[in-house]
């Protein structure tokens, strides 16, 4: 049994706790109305049910959650496709997996969906704090595995809680306890680039106890990549991205909230996860030969080519490429004009839902970026 009790302000619900968590939630007075949204032909006390059922964290996420999820999906996807899953496989115990990020809560819950379909654990999943906003969503995220990023601290705070962190995921993932999963960077990606942060790498080395090399090998890092035909939010990315060149961005309360029901609720197309292949030990024997910061910048290098590759393309994207370059480059090969001539529709249909004091050509640019540069990145 893997000791927890020096993190108990950052570790997910036991099993216990989960129970008695989803018990509450069954009683809040939102659940119907959140019930009959998931499952709209069923009665309004149906996720009550279910919640009250639940006698596990697995339970609960193999059964209600992989539900959600499908439901969802089929009424906001044009479906959800996975590859690389035996990439698994090839490492010998947990992993931790790094991915892009583009939606606060579909990001976790689609990988975690993609694993449980092909056969493997349910990872535990790193989460910022600023997202549990109330006690509702404290329980659910929790009770879905959630480890607690702590966000909003001072400098020196937010260097212990790291070395806290790095410790619970070393622990967990050596221990064999359960496999992790964290975001490539602080906060989703907002203008459709995906890049690694060199502290996220220093974090999972704070906690090593051996050499560079050794810190990095013991904790089997997968990359994964997941894209959305329709960007989640991107009318939302767009405004703050705006609003961003004039002063610092200042989100309103609940504007979390907002943002995770407006990516569950939205259309988004397509979508694919694809996992790469695994840090091997010769990538991380190379960087480790370089000096100082050389060596995050080396295994950072790694991870974003791995991600990138891992990118699907959808139409959208070729087309906010053009539109942004103002070509016609891809037209023809990749999209056919009556695509183009919806995508604008779309484009000015999301765009007009914002206040009517921004500027509209500049949130169109801002926009197209959004789509268009996964193009170039990749």
């Amino acid at each position: 049994m893997v000791d927890l009790s020096e993190f108990e302000d950052i570790r997910p619900y036991s099993d216990e706790e989960a129970v008695e968590a989803l018990q509450r939630v069954s009683r809040h007075p939102a659940l119907p109305t959140i019930s009959k949204y998931l499952f709209p032909k069923q009665k309004g006390d149906v996720l009550a049910g279910m919640l009250r059922q639940v006698k596990s964290i697995d339970e609960f996420q193999k059964v209600v959650m992989v539900g959600v999820i499908s439901g969802v999906l089929a009424r906001t996807s044009e479906g959800y496709t996975f590859d690389g899953m035996s990439n698994l496989s090839k490492v010998n115990g947990k992993i931790l997996a790094v991915s892009n990020h583009r939606d606060i809560v579909l990001d976790p819950a689609l990988i975690l969906y993609a694993m449980n379909a092909s056969g493997y654990p349910m990872a535990e999943l790193c989460v910022g704090s600023n997202l549990l906003s109330n006690k509702l969503i404290e329980d659910l995220m929790k009770s879905n595995r959630m480890i607690k990023v702590i966000r909003g601290i001072s400098a020196r705070q937010m260097y212990l809680n790291s070395q806290t962190l790095s410790k619970y995921i070393r622990l967990s993932i050596t221990s064999g306890k359960a496999s992790i999963w964290i975001a490539q960077k602080e906060g989703r990606s907002k203008n459709g680039i995906d890049k690694t942060e060199q502290g996220l790498l220093k974090m999972f080395d704070m906690s090593g106890e051996g050499t560079f090399e050794e810190n990095f090998k013991e904790l089997n890092i997968v990359p994964m990549s997941i894209s959305y035909e329709y960007e989640p939010c991107d009318s939302r990315k767009a405004r703050e991205l705006l609003l961003s060149r004039e002063a610092p961005y200042v989100k309103k309360k609940n504007e979390d909230l907002h943002s995770i029901l407006t990516g569950i609720g939205q259309q988004k197309g397509h979508i694919h996860l694809s996992v790469g292949e695994p840090l091997s030990a010769t990538e991380i024997a190379e960087a480790a030969k370089q000096s100082g910061n050389d060596r995050y910048q080396e295994l950072r290098g790694i991870l974003d080519r791995r991600i990138h590759a891992g990118y699907k393309l959808w139409k959208t994207n070729y087309m906010g490429y053009d539109l942004m370059h103002g070509t016609k480059e891809f037209l023809g090969e990749k999209y056919l004009p009556e695509d183009l001539k919806q995508f604008k529709a779309y484009t000015e249909h999301k765009l007009a839902k914002l206040e009517r004091k921004l500027d509209r050509n500049e949130l169109r640019d801002i926009f197209w970026h959004i789509y268009g540069n996964p193009v170039e990145q990749i």
